[in-house]
């Protein structure tokens, strides 16, 4: 699971600096909430616009890639959301750094935010509006969860005398 993560964070060419600013509140409020239901009106443009549904298709996922970067590093690292992306950094850098009792919950949570997929798909293909909703709320409810464990995850790791340094993605984990 991690590796398929670790490959959606290549795939959007995730580095420092663009951890960095998604750690914004804006950016993580406006990727959690915004996305699925662009992409949903964009496809289902295609009843109206017919194969023109690609533009608004391929804006919609602009969106989703330009999101962590268009906001600016927060100013603080305390907020539920900047805790939330330095954890899911930790996550995905430093799983020896992860405390056993988040590995479980972070699965389940994964794996419940990819189930959503399944109605929010049915929903975009059938044009059914109540399957795309329960697929954007079963995957965006669950995905906020999974922020909110990224959030605890790092308080962890801070009270356990991690930094923002050790996340970097030239550090070395520590030698045992």
């Amino acid at each position: 699971m991690r590796v398929l993560m670790r490959g959606g964070e290549r795939l959007m060419g995730m580095d420092d600096e663009t951890w960095a600013r998604h750690a914004n509140p804006w950016s993580v409020w406006t990727r959690l909430l915004t996305p699925l239901p662009l992409l949903a009106l964009a496809v289902w443009s295609r009843v109206w616009i017919g194969t023109w549904a690609l533009l608004p298709v391929s804006a919609a996922l602009a969106w989703i890639w330009l999101n962590p970067r268009l906001f600016p590093p927060p100013a603080r690292l305390d907020s539920w959301s900047a805790r939330g992306v330095l954890g899911e950094r930790i996550w995905l850098r430093r799983p020896e750094a992860v405390a056993t009792h988040h590995i479980a919950p972070v699965r389940a949570l994964t794996v419940l935010s990819a189930l959503g997929m399944l109605p929010f798909a049915w929903g975009l293909w059938a044009l059914d509006p109540w399957a795309t909703l329960l697929g954007i709320v079963m995957i965006a409810g669950f995905k906020a969860w999974f922020v909110d464990r990224m959030a605890w995850l790092w308080d962890d790791f801070a009270r356990a005398g991690g930094t923002v340094a050790d996340l970097r993605a030239d550090a070395r984990a520590p030698s045992a």
